[in-house]
């Protein structure tokens, strides 16, 4: 009885680690006896449409690279990469293509393959068309409006001094009347800090002189100081409608960027204020509606999108940042990785790759 029951137990043993083994193994052995399950997410470029009705760089690459190697294969759409990735996790897919950035962060939770295409961030913005009142508006500001007010105040002390010095000893250039003395007193410190030289007017009395040569020492400094007052008015006035050109003219403004993705972190470590949204589309909406500064996101996503909306008033920035590839992603005990990074290896040294890439993007960038 004994025996029997020590019988029946191994034999439940065994195929219980029967069954758990060929669970284990049942993911690697797919490949040789079933359909690939195979999750595709990303913008386009990379991936257009939805369900089995997909196309684009990544999607091309791997039809090659499938077709190469006999497989076959299912597709099944999701919306974001955040999305397709957790379905990896879970065990629902085989493996995910798309523009997946292989990132220090993801390498934790899945596998990846080489990078099929290397890629960075970049920023867009507006480039607005300066209109006539756009230019002459920096002449009316407020500081400049000071400045010219604090101007005509120094020029007035100035003149009168020169009137009360030559009024007695140059009655002709200085009349006693106080208006037409002190205008030609200040018209006397314009042409002294013009450095025109003296025409109608010089004072003749030593006081005059004094006071006229200290101006001159003076109005040296104050002009250089008034011009270049001005010119930074202008300047910043002028930079207030150029788009933007580095990530530094983004410290604690509004930027949208795509939610969970590696340019969101770039924001957050660079001081902007991430606003996040599921498209690039999206992004760029708030952009036109003036509620963010600028968009930032993968420079080949938003290479394609400014060749196929030429008409939108965009800039893109030469500035290229955190550098990264795209890969395909496989949970960690896939076994497909050392088979596609091979096959991936062929397409590359055939320039199939770099054929596909070319027709979508034209090396333009």
């Amino acid at each position: 009885m004994f025996q029997k029951r020590q019988s029946s137990i191994l034999f439940f043993f065994v195929l219980g680690l029967f069954h758990l083994t060929t669970n284990l193994q049942a993911r690697q052995l797919r490949l040789d006896i079933d359909t690939l399950l195979v999750g595709v997410a990303g913008s386009e470029p990379f991936v257009y449409g939805e369900g089995q009705e997909v196309s684009g760089i990544s999607v091309e690459i791997w039809e090659e690279l499938a077709a190469k190697q006999g497989w076959n294969y299912y597709f099944k759409s999701f919306n974001t990469v955040d999305d397709a990735l957790h379905s990896l996790e879970q065990g629902a897919l085989d493996l995910v293509i798309g523009p997946i950035s292989i990132t220090s962060s993801r390498v934790k939770d899945f596998r990846f393959s080489q990078p099929f295409y290397n890629s960075s961030l970049a920023i867009v913005s507006r480039s607005e068309k300066q209109g006539y009142w756009d230019k002459i508006k920096p002449f009316f500001s407020i500081k400049l409006l000071i400045a010219v007010f604090v101007f005509l105040f120094i020029l007035a002390i100035v003149g009168t001094l020169l009137w009360l010095a030559e009024r007695k000893h140059s009655k002709d250039q200085f009349p006693n009347d106080p208006i037409d003395g002190i205008g030609n007193g200040m018209w006397l410190a314009i042409v002294t800090m013009s450095t025109t030289g003296y025409g109608d007017k010089a004072p003749v009395s030593l006081t005059g002189r004094i006071i006229a040569g200290s101006w001159m020492i003076i109005s040296i400094i104050f002009a250089t100081s008034m011009v270049a007052g001005i010119a930074s008015t202008l300047t910043l006035a002028s930079m207030g409608k150029s788009p933007v050109s580095s990530i530094e003219q983004l410290v604690n403004k509004n930027v949208a960027t795509i939610s969970n993705s590696p340019s969101q972190v770039f924001l957050e470590e660079h001081y902007a204020k991430p606003v996040e949204v599921y498209t690039l589309e999206e992004a760029i909406s708030i952009l036109n509606k003036k509620e963010v500064a600028a968009v930032v996101y993968d420079r080949p996503q938003l290479l394609y999108y400014l060749k196929k909306h030429g008409d939108e008033d965009l800039f893109m920035a030469k500035a290229e940042y955190y550098k990264q590839g795209y890969g395909f992603a496989f949970p960690l005990e896939s076994n497909l990785v050392y088979e596609v990074n091979r096959a991936l290896l062929e397409l590359a040294e055939d320039q199939d790759t770099d054929e596909i890439i070319d027709r979508y993007l034209r090396r333009e960038e």
